[in-house]
């Protein structure tokens, strides 16, 4: 966002990195990677390496779908000529809304994971209430072959709803 209103107010787009720089040397300091990622494009720009590989290699160290992405973007805009700043400014707004939904996604699986959590401890925190509270109303339950045999499969249910819950949200993240 920060190269695009660099090349909104009508810099190059090696000028605009080397804004980019500077604003994220601001924003976020010499030791943050984007800082050290965006020094080096701009000291590269220095050298007179075309900004295309420059961004390609930054692809490759981030690893990050999104950068890739952007980085081919850019060098399709640069070559084929058009209106980059709105090419950029449309690409940058479609990744960092793809982000905020994977942002959104994870909070979505926390939020299940902790009332998964919740619902994992209610039977305990019920059944020892109840045994606080009421002396002597589980003893058919646990006195009686019968009710052994039906609490085991009762523990046994439990159990294997656990599971189940866990692989769910094992996939789902």
């Amino acid at each position: 966002m920060s190269v695009n209103n660099a090349l909104r107010a009508g810099d190059s787009p090696e000028n605009a990195f080397r804004e980019g720089y500077k604003d994220m040397l601001y924003e976020y300091g010499e030791n943050a990677p984007i800082t050290r990622e965006m020094s080096r494009v701009a000291g590269g720009l220095d050298n007179r390496i075309p900004l295309e590989k420059l961004l390609s290699a930054f692809a490759a160290r981030a690893g990050t779908e999104e950068i890739r992405e952007f980085a081919e973007v850019f060098g399709i805009a640069k070559r084929g000529g058009g209106n980059m700043t709105e090419i950029l400014a449309r690409t940058s707004a479609l990744i960092e809304e793809r982000l905020d939904v994977e942002n959104e996604i994870s909070i979505m699986l926390g939020n299940r994971r902790l009332e998964q959590r919740i619902m994992d401890a209610t039977p305990f925190l019920i059944v020892s209430y109840i045994g606080v509270t009421s002396p002597g109303f589980f003893d058919v339950l646990y006195h009686s072959p019968e009710g052994v045999l039906f609490m085991t499969m009762c523990l046994a249910a439990y159990l294997g709803a656990l599971i189940l819950s866990e692989r769910i949200l094992a996939v789902a993240m």
